[in-house]
């Protein structure tokens, strides 16, 4: 694949990108919570059900970029400081998204690991800027984007120094309306043969829907995915964001009662 300097297999051996004691890329990373901060109560109680549960670290979401400027838009620094709050309580480190170049430097002090949404995906002003951070980048695949395309942006990021880049397969855009969109899980072997980096896999954005979170999670580990990303949330039915595809505590229970020992008897296969 043509400009692949750096993204680009090269004999390079597969990046690891290491958040605290986390390693993504190594072995099966979990990351779980709230689509959106909502309330300190909501995402500390969601984040002390996810590490319970096993989760490595913690999603959620100051910054809500929406299809509708009507819809909930985030508690911006207020949801940073909630997501500081719930680090503090649980241990576990923070993914957020940053939508703005402006933001970066300060999301930053408050973020593990900073999320470039779909949306932004081709955002290259953004992209570079997060390639100056000393944050690991979690990249999400634009929505109506090639494989090809989505790893030139990974390139923007590395160029600018940040090795740490994080790939993430949530669902492209099909004629299928049944779901919210159509998860490409041949991204996964496909990832692998092109590139070094890590991928792992987001089941609720990608379906939509919490009845098939947990059958496309472990599609994503037998697929030899690196880790997922899933929205848990402590009352799914009050959800400012996303309810439909939010799994509750009892299901986020049993999900990872399977996922665990299916990443494993796949290392085994190896």
């Amino acid at each position: 694949m043509k400009d692949m300097k750096l993204a680009g297999l090269n004999g390079s051996n597969r990046t690891i990108v290491r958040v605290g004691d986390v390693k993504i890329g190594e072995g099966l990373t979990v990351i779980a919570g709230p689509c959106a901060v909502e309330t300190m109560e909501q995402t500390v109680d969601t984040a002390k059900i996810v590490k319970d549960a096993g989760a490595d670290m913690l999603r959620g979401g100051a910054f809500k970029p929406r299809t509708s400027p009507y819809a909930f838009q985030g508690l911006g620094l207020k949801g940073l400081k909630i997501l500081e709050k719930a680090r503090d309580e649980t241990g576990l480190p923070i993914v957020t998204e940053v939508i703005d170049t402006r933001d970066v430097s300060w999301v930053c002090e408050y973020a593990d690991v900073l999320q470039i949404g779909t949306r932004n995906m081709q955002n290259f002003s953004l992209l570079k800027e997060v390639g100056k951070a000393n944050k690991p980048v979690l990249l999400k695949r634009g929505m109506f984007s090639t494989i090809e395309e989505w790893l030139l942006c990974a390139e923007y990021i590395l160029g600018e120094g940040n090795p740490d880049v994080i790939l993430c397969e949530r669902g492209i855009r099909s004629h299928e309306k049944y779901t919210r969109n159509t998860l490409d899980l041949s991204a996964v072997p496909a990832i692998k043969e092109l590139t070094h980096l890590p991928i792992i896999i987001d089941p609720s954005h990608s379906t939509g829907k919490n009845s098939l979170v947990e059958p496309m999670s472990l599609a994503s580990v037998a697929a030899g995915a690196d880790g997922l990303i899933i929205d848990v949330h402590n009352n799914p039915a009050t959800a400012l964001c996303d309810k439909d595809q939010a799994l509750t505590k009892p299901q986020f229970e049993q999900l990872m009662k399977k996922v665990r020992p299916l990443s494993k008897f796949m290392e085994g296969l190896q």
